[in-house]
């Protein structure tokens, strides 16, 4: 094949630099959003926040207030500090008791540091916490106050370590013996330290079933606890019948009157199925909307949420330090810094109006779900932004994952106004959110003697014209976490 040299000319998408970090900001997440900017504000010179140089202009117009002011010298502020000091000084007592301790006779002492941000509205004391208490620090606490022989401190360690999460015991006791290595453990001893533990807090840890670990709950409650008895004996001998619920079959066994096996059954839900979760110390997580939606002369109205992106700016006396014919090192720097600097700001204006306008759209399409709650949602797809707007349904995508907005109907990511839709008897369409409120409404009003099955759901929103299968009422409601009606059967 012949080499040659050809010309043409054509067009092609490319992915600059700029565009590139205009995508990676919208589809961050508010937080991940924040440390971008912090980094950014860390790596780039050109860039400060407006708060930044408020608090600079501040500095340099103090000193110019203060010139009147005469500088104190150091054996004045010596004297002014004993003179401050000698009143406490009169009041200390010469001798303490030895059992005495600082706090019996002087107010709690507070940090240093503590004293510096007294004044910050901002400062958080428990922040400074160390690392989240787990179930198993808890338990090792207790442990180590118990007071174990040698070796049963060894099996008492073995036992805790084999504790999930839950608060269940997770080793099988005949296999205990090979994993410590002791050929001569016998079950006896297992068993009598198995039974301390189980008396740890919280009540029912270390339980191998949900049975043992409500009988552990109930036996540990006083002996004058009403229809204390009748739940340890409705747990221990007719566990089968109570997760299925069949109340009858609890009733026709047990002989007990339908007032004491009601109260029997609340006593025992009152009990805690997974007890680990109790004692775990898990941090929140908290949501900051990237818009508020509020209603204002009427009408709703969107706006960008302040606190979720600060302003930012390009440092003008950095600015003014570029040479525009210069080549040298240090000035190459600075130009890069600030076209950087720039692009930054750019990708970040065009994010919130892209937010802005996506999220606007929304709360104009679903206006009625804010007047009337989630039965007047309507259904919507992606699509359906994306043509109003004119973006790419990627674009909308992108904006919708893991941003919030602030309603008065609660905090509300995007993706939860976008649902998929059933046919209605009139021809129209009623979107899934719809038909999960419906179904927990009725759920919510139903005679607890008496509960709706899924197919007698069904049937009533076919009279209501939604159009919906026993099928699909079966798949909403366990999606919402509502047990079946077998299991939702309580006595009156």
């Amino acid at each position: 094949m012949k080499q040659t040299i050809q010309l043409r000319l054509g067009q092609q998408l490319t992915m600059t630099p700029q565009l590139q970090q205009a995508i990676k900001l919208l589809q961050l997440s508010t937080l991940d959003l924040q440390r971008e900017i912090q980094e950014a504000l860390e790596s780039n010179l050109m860039l400060e926040t407006l708060e930044e140089a408020e608090q600079g202009a501040e500095r340099q117009e103090t000193p110019q207030r203060e010139v009147e002011a005469a500088p104190e010298t150091t054996a004045e502020r010596d004297n002014n500090i004993d003179r401050e000091l000698q009143p406490e000084r009169d009041s200390m007592p010469e001798d303490l008791p030895l059992d005495s301790t600082w706090a019996d006779t002087y107010d709690s002492y507070m940090p240093p540091t503590a004293h510096a941000r007294e004044g910050d509205a901002d400062f958080d004391i428990f922040a400074q916490q160390s690392r989240p208490q787990t179930l198993h620090d808890h338990l090792a606490w207790q442990l180590n106050l118990a007071r174990f022989e040698p070796r049963d401190q060894v099996i008492a360690e073995a036992l805790v370590d084999g504790i999930d999460a839950d608060g269940y015991l997770r080793i099988d006791l005949e296999e205990l013996p090979l994993y410590l290595g002791d050929d001569e453990l016998e079950m006896d001893e297992i068993e009598a330290v198995l039974h301390r533990i189980q008396s740890f807090d919280p009540a029912g840890i270390a339980a191998r079933s949900p049975q043992e670990c409500l009988l552990l709950q109930l036996r540990q409650l006083p002996p004058e606890q009403p229809f204390r008895d009748e739940a340890i004996r409705i747990c221990d001998a007719h566990f089968a019948a109570l997760s299925r619920n069949d109340l009858d079959d609890m009733r026709r066994h047990t002989k007990m009157s339908m007032d004491t096996l009601r109260q029997a059954l609340m006593l025992i839900r009152s009990m805690h199925p997974r007890p680990g979760s109790l004692v775990a110390d898990i941090r929140p997580e908290y949501i900051i909307p990237d818009v508020v939606v509020r209603r204002y002369k009427g009408r709703w109205q969107v706006e960008l949420n302040p606190e979720t992106t600060p302003k930012l700016r390009v440092n003008p006396g950095y600015a003014k330090l570029i040479r525009r014919a210069d080549d040298a090192p240090d000035n190459a720097c600075l130009k890069t810094h600030l076209q950087e600097a720039r692009w930054f700001i750019k990708s970040l204006a065009s994010r919130n109006e892209t937010v802005l306008r996506v999220a606007g759209k929304i709360v104009e399409l679903q206006q009625e779900f804010f007047d009337y709650g989630e039965e007047a949602m309507k259904p919507l797809v992606l699509r359906d932004v994306a043509d109003s707007l004119e973006l790419h349904e990627s674009t909308v995508s992108r904006v919708t994952t893991q941003k919030y907005m602030h309603t008065p109907r609660g905090t509300l990511e995007f993706k939860y106004f976008f649902s998929s839709h059933v046919n209605t008897a009139s021809g129209g369409e009623c979107s899934s959110t719809a038909i999960r409120a419906f179904i927990r409404k009725l759920v919510a009003a139903e005679q607890p003697s008496k509960p709706l099955s899924d197919n007698k759901i069904a049937g009533i929103l076919t009279e209501q014209g939604i159009n919906v299968a026993r099928r699909t009422v079966a798949k909403y409601r366990e999606a919402m976490g509502i047990p079946p009606s077998n299991e939702r059967k309580r006595l009156t």
